[in-house]
C-alpha cells in the first residue's frame, strides 16, 4: 500500500472520530437556537418586563455580535489554531448562557444575549479545521463536504430538540426562568470539553499578523449595513436616519478595498475572493440567505392567518388557519436536516458545482411552487419541503466549498464569510419582508398581510435563488478540490 493511500485512510479514520465530537457540538448550536423561540412570548417577555417588540432588540444585538464576530475569529483560527479558537468561542457562549439563566434586568440580558451570538462561528471553525487537516491527503475537500452535511444535520436535530425542550422544561421546573435557562448553559459547558479532549488542532500558517485596521473597517461596514438594516425594520421604511446609516456603511467599502489591496496580510484578501472559485458561493450564501433567514417570520405567520377571518364582511380567503404552526415549521426544519444529508450522500457521486447549482434550483422551485400551491397545508408543505432541502445542502455545500476554494492560511475566513454574506442577505430581507407585509397591511385595513405582499415574498425568495444558480454556472467545472471517487 503506498504511503499516500495509508495517509488517506488514517485521515478518514481520523476524521470520523472528529466529526463525532464536532457534531455533539453542532448539536448543542442547534439548541441554542430553537430552545428559547417558545419561551419568548410571554415567559422572558414577562420576566424582563418588556414588550413583544422591545425584543427584537435582543435579536438585533445578537446578529451584530455575530456579524462582527464572526470574520475576525475565523482568521484568528487560520492563524493560531482553528480549535483553539473554537474553545475560546465555545468559552464566551458558555459564559453568556449562564449569564443569561440569571440576568433578570433588560441591558444585562441585552448584553448576554448578544455575546451568545458568537457561536455563529462554530460551524466555519470546524469546517476549516477538517479541511485543513486533509488538504495534504489528496481527499481534504471530498471528506469535508460530507462532513459538512453531517454537522448541519446535527445543528436541525439540535434546533428541533431544543424547540420541543424549552417549553418543556419550563413546565417541568414550574415555570422557574432562571432554572429553565440553566440547562443550554449545562450544555455549552459540557461540549467544551468534548472539543477539548476529543479533537485535534488544525496546522496553522506561522509568521502572521492580524489586519486590526482592515478589521476595523469591515466591522464599521457591517455594524452600519446591519443597525440601519435592524432599524428600518423596526421603524419603518420613511426612517431617513435608518438609510443613512446603510448608505455610509456601503461607503466604507471603499476605504475598506483601498486597505486591504494594500495590506500584506489583509483582513479578507479581495484578490481571492474575486476568483470565478470563490465570488459566485459568496454572493450565493448572500441570496441564500434571503430564504433561509428573511422568510421564516412570513411563513409562520401566513400558516397562522385564518382564511376564513372576515374582513369587511367578507372572508380573508388565504392563509392556512393553524392555530399550531409547529407543523409547517418542524417539516421545514426536518427537510433541512434531510437536504444536508442528502448533500453528503450526493457530494459522493456528482462534482460539488453541480450539488450546488441543483440545490439552488430546488429553493427556486420551492418558493416559486408556493406562488400557485398556497391554498392548503397539502399543497403548501411540499412546495416548503422542496424549498427546504436545497437549503439544507447549501447550508452544509456553501462553507465546505468556500474552504476548498481559498488558499492555505485562509480556509477559515472563506467559510466564516459564507456566514457572513448569509446573515446580512437574510437582515436585509427581513426588512424588506416587514415593509412588504406592513403595506399589505395598510392597504387591505385590517391587522393581516395582504395575499399579494406574501406572494411578492415568495417571488423574492425564488429570485434570488434562480439568480444564484445562474452565477454558479460561471464557476469552472472542476472548482472546490478533488473529486470524490466514492473513497
Amino acid at each position: 500500500m503506498s504511503s499516500v493511500a495509508t495517509a488517506q485512510r488514517s485521515f478518514a479514520r481520523t476524521t470520523i472520530a472528529i466529526v463525532g465530537w464536532l457534531f455533539l457540538l453542532e448539536l448543542v448550536s442547534g439548541v441554542l437556537q430553537g430552545y428559547y423561540v417558545p419561551l419568548i412570548s410571554p415567559t422572558l417577555v414577562d420576566h424582563l418586563g418588556i414588550t413583544d417588540a422591545e425584543f427584537n432588540w435582543f435579536e438585533a444585538g445578537q446578529l451584530i455580535v455575530a456579524a462582527l464576530s464572526v470574520p475576525i475569529l475565523a482568521k484568528l483560527g487560520d492563524m493560531h489554531g482553528h480549535k483553539k479558537i473554537l474553545l475560546i468561542a465555545t468559552v464566551v457562549t458558555a459564559g453568556a448562557t449562564w449569564w443569561l439563566a440569571f440576568a433578570s434586568d433588560f441591558m444585562s440580558f441585552l448584553i448576554a444575549w448578544s455575546l451568545q451570538g458568537v457561536f455563529s462561528v462554530w460551524l466555519p471553525l470546524e469546517i476549516a479545521l477538517i479541511f485543513d487537516r486533509g488538504r495534504a491527503t489528496g481527499i481534504g475537500a471530498a471528506t469535508t463536504r460530507r462532513a459538512a452535511g453531517t454537522l448541519v444535520l446535527g445543528l436541525q436535530l439540535g434546533a428541533i430538540a431544543g424547540a420541543l425542550l424549552g417549553r418543556r422544561i419550563l413546565d417541568w421546573t414550574d415555570h422557574d426562568v432562571a432554572l429553565t435557562l440553566i440547562w443550554p448553559a449545562v450544555a455549552v459547558t459540557l461540549v467544551f470539553f468534548a472539543v477539548l479532549f476529543g479533537v485535534p488542532e488544525s496546522k496553522p500558517l506561522p509568521g502572521r499578523e492580524l489586519d486590526w485596521q482592515g478589521f476595523a473597517l469591515l466591522g464599521l461596514v457591517l455594524l452600519a449595513i446591519t443597525a440601519g438594516l435592524r432599524f428600518m425594520s423596526l421603524n419603518g421604511p420613511d426612517t431617513w436616519w435608518a438609510w443613512l446609516i446603510i448608505v455610509v456603511g456601503v461607503l466604507l467599502l471603499v476605504p475598506f478595498g483601498w486597505w486591504e489591496l494594500r495590506s500584506p496580510d489583509p483582513a479578507i484578501d479581495l484578490r481571492v475572493m474575486k476568483q470565478r472559485t470563490m465570488w459566485p458561493v459568496q454572493v450565493t450564501a448572500g441570496l441564500v440567505g434571503i430564504s433561509l433567514l428573511g422568510a421564516q417570520a412570513p411563513l409562520a405567520t401566513y400558516a397562522a392567518t385564518n382564511p376564513e377571518e372576515l374582513v369587511g364582511g367578507t372572508p380573508l380567503g388565504y392563509g392556512l388557519g393553524l392555530q399550531d404552526t409547529s407543523l409547517v415549521i418542524g417539516g421545514y426544519i426536518v427537510s433541512l436536516a434531510i437536504g444536508a444529508v442528502l448533500f453528503a450522500i450526493v457530494s459522493k457521486r456528482v462534482a460539488p458545482r453541480i450539488a450546488l447549482i441543483v440545490a439552488t434550483f430546488l429553493v427556486a422551485a420551492g418558493y416559486f411552487g408556493l406562488i400557485p400551491l398556497h391554498g392548503s397545508l397539502g399543497t403548501f408543505l411540499p412546495s416548503l419541503i422542496v424549498a427546504g432541502l436545497g437549503c439544507g445542502a447549501l447550508v452544509a455545500a456553501l462553507p465546505a466549498t468556500a474552504a476548498a476554494a481559498a488558499p492555505v492560511g485562509q480556509t477559515g475566513i472563506a467559510s466564516a464569510l459564507t456566514n457572513t454574506t448569509k446573515t446580512i442577505g437574510g437582515s436585509f430581507a427581513s426588512t424588506v419582508f416587514a415593509i412588504v407585509l406592513a403595506a399589505g397591511i395598510a392597504q387591505e385595513l385590517t391587522q393581516r398581510a395582504s395575499l399579494s405582499g406574501y406572494i411578492t415574498v415568495w417571488a423574492i425568495c425564488g429570485g434570488g435563488a434562480l439568480v444564484a444558480a445562474i452565477l454558479l454556472f460561471l464557476v469552472p467545472k472542476d472548482a472546490f478540490g478533488e473529486a470524490d471517487t466514492g473513497r
